[in-house]
């Protein structure tokens, strides 16, 4: 598993603090957009190809995470 930083980093001097794809100027928010419209991740690496797919695979993987933590 990817650690932490090595998905996603936050820095006031990297797009105002917005949440990032580790070593890109990608936010997460763009991903989390696309899939709420129903696009693919295949179809989000196209466009941002700088992003790897294991950090979106680990982020989701967190974002589970912390969702079956809400509900245990």
């Amino acid at each position: 598993m990817m650690s932490q930083s090595a998905i996603i980093t936050a820095s006031p001097d990297l797009m105002n603090g917005t949440p990032v794809f580790a070593g890109t100027r990608v936010p997460v928010q763009t991903l989390v957009d696309y899939l709420k419209v129903g696009e693919s991740i295949n179809d989000f690496l196209k466009g941002f190809f700088t992003v790897k797919r294991e950090q979106i695979i680990a982020f989701l993987e967190a974002a589970e995470a912390q969702i079956l933590k809400l509900v245990a």
